[in-house]
């Protein structure tokens, strides 16, 4: 197989990096590295939240919902994601915070990659 190809599992390759499978933290050799996005597989149990919201964000990101009920705090907004394929877009500069209703799957893509950047989970 070529070196510009990469076959996984997003359950098992998240576990490797809090849940990222895509961006600039990937080695430069690896398939998966990218300065212009960031892909994230996040498996939440109910009641795991973000207690203190991300601020000061750089990128623009979609939360798109495979499975459960998740809750996205944006100011002046709660969007709740209910149904499979429900999804939520925030551009630089939104605060936000989250909250798993029920057990949930929710696929995350932001951009760019900003390197040097990690929010504390």
């Amino acid at each position: 197989m070529s070196d510009s190809v990469y076959v996984g599992h997003a359950g098992s390759d998240a576990a490797l990096d809090r849940g990222w499978l895509l961006g600039h933290f990937k080695d430069a050799s690896d398939p998966r590295h990218s300065e212009a996005v960031e892909i994230k597989w996040g498996v939440h149990p109910q009641g795991d939240e973000r207690a203190e919201w991300v601020t000061g964000e750089e990128r623009t990101a979609l939360l798109v919902l495979i499975s459960g009920r998740f809750r996205v705090e944006l100011p002046g907004h709660s969007v709740l994601l209910s149904r499979q394929g429900d999804y939520v877009v925030w551009g630089r500069g939104v605060d936000h915070s989250w909250r798993a209703e029920e057990e949930s799957v929710v696929l995350t893509v932001r951009w760019p990659s900003v390197p040097g950047y990690q929010s504390i989970p």
